[in-house]
């Protein structure tokens, strides 16, 4: 899945895909060298989970703005992103038309909540 994404993401106008890594334990050291501007995560990343790395990113590559992919919006999740810094939350198997445009629009500063996944009642701003 993960070189499947990648490939039809480097299609895209405008968006370069500069790594690729199969684990989380392997994502900081990944974007040292190659300094992304947008990082995409899988929340069920193995050995650390996107949520974990997410955290590692803001604090170690603060120019990378991450986006988490989910393919439920379990409860917590959400809110652990936004905390973790990450400026997006996607469903993982939507069109891949919808994250390039999701990454454009975090590059210019804008947070994107896919609705299928903001249906967490933990997640800033909701309220039970």
């Amino acid at each position: 899945m993960r070189g499947a994404l990648a490939l039809l993401l480097g299609l895209e106008e405008g968006i370069e895909v500069v790594t690729q890594v199969s684990a989380g334990d392997e994502v900081v050291a990944a974007a040292l060298r190659s300094r992304p501007d947008v990082a995409l995560l899988d929340v069920d990343l193995p050995v650390r989970s996107g949520l974990d790395v997410a955290a590692d990113l803001r604090d170690e590559v603060p120019d990378c703005r991450v986006l988490i992919l989910a393919t439920s919006g379990r409860p917590g999740y959400l809110r652990r992103a936004m905390e973790a810094g990450a400026v997006g939350f996607l469903v993982k198997d939507g069109p891949v038309q919808v994250l390039a445009a999701a990454i454009r629009r975090v590059l210019t500063g804008e947070t994107v909540i896919d609705p299928a996944l903001a249906t967490d009642p933990t997640a800033p701003g909701r309220h039970a």
